[in-house]
């Protein structure tokens, strides 16, 4: 028999995520309900969502460094390293 002073919720979430989600909140001794309810009681301490959401899209120049990042790593003729010793050796002439 249920508490009467709670109720139930249902919360449609992606399979993989809730997996993920059980397996972090397992580790951290609880499960999902009551890291949901902490969430919940968090958000009204402090009156709204308690971490900052925001869109951090890239800038364009970061955008510029990820798409030649990408561009090397791909070129055949760009040479790559595997020892560190080597790279610095290579570095220093």
């Amino acid at each position: 028999m249920s508490n009467p002073s709670t109720t139930n919720i249902s919360i449609r979430m992606d399979t993989q995520l809730k997996a993920a989600a059980e397996e972090l909140y397992s580790e951290l001794g609880m499960n999902l309900s009551t890291a949901f309810n902490i969430f919940v009681r968090q958000s009204l301490r402090e009156g709204g969502i308690p971490f900052k959401i925001t869109t951090d899209t890239p800038n364009q120049e970061t955008v510029s460094a990820m798409l030649e990042a990408e561009r090397i790593a791909q070129d055949s003729s760009v040479k790559g390293y595997t020892d560190m010793d080597e790279l610095f050796a290579d570095l220093k002439k």
